[in-house]
């Protein structure tokens, strides 16, 4: 029997290392994939009231399969007509809330997606893309370019402070599978276990497979 696999497409700058081979085993999406996938996607993993008041807009449309959280499925409890109209695409709401986490809003969108593939298909690893804050001192998304977010220093410091001990969290809470992270350097800022390891690039390889398919 083969490894069971999945494949995390993050929204950071080096989620086009991705590209770099070919990905076995199921994928998630965060929000709005940062690029077209060509391999089948399982869902796309939403969390906040942003993105769900851009989808209620119709600013942005988010193809295929949605995994929500909590604050989508409040979203949508006080949004039948929305509810009703995406109701084709809702796979399921996942609300669970680790213990380590304090509270909903501290839940990005990667830890989210991280936790529910880990809970629910209990995969021997987790590959995840373009999750630069994990490394560097880095929040730039994919999703500010349709949705706009507090990047000022004060916060960038507040959000790099809350999410990395989660990623702590859920490497430690799930230490039988193991999450490779794919990024040009090694330095991983979080503490963790020997159930982290990352898969290394060259940075120019980067500015390539970025603009591949342009």
């Amino acid at each position: 029997m083969g490894k069971r696999i999945v494949q995390i497409l993050g929204n950071g700058d080096s989620c086009h290392f991705y590209k770099a081979a070919p990905r076995p085993g199921l994928k998630l999406t965060c929000n709005l994939p940062p690029f077209a996938m060509e391999d089948p996607v399982y869902a796309t993993t939403i969390v906040d009231f942003k993105m769900m008041n851009a989808i209620a807009k119709q600013e942005i449309v988010v193809p295929g399969q949605w995994v929500l959280g909590m604050r989508p499925k409040v979203f949508m409890d006080k949004s039948p007509a929305i509810h009703i109209r995406h109701a084709h695409q809702i796979k399921q709401f996942y609300t669970t809330l680790p213990k380590y986490c304090p509270n909903y809003t501290d839940l990005s969108c990667g830890h989210f997606a991280a936790h529910y593939a880990a809970s629910t298909f209990k995969p021997d690893e987790i590959h995840l893309y373009g999750f630069d804050s994990i490394f560097d001192f880095n929040l730039r998304s994919s999703s500010d370019f349709f949705m706009h977010s507090d990047r000022e220093n004060m916060n960038n410091y507040r959000l790099s402070n809350n999410w990395r001990p989660l990623w702590t969290g859920i490497w430690n809470e799930f230490k039988n599978t193991k999450f490779v992270l794919h990024y040009f350097h090694k330095d991983v800022a979080p503490k963790h276990g020997d159930n982290v390891e990352v898969v290394v690039y060259k940075k120019e390889m980067m500015k390539k497979l970025s603009s591949d398919g342009e």
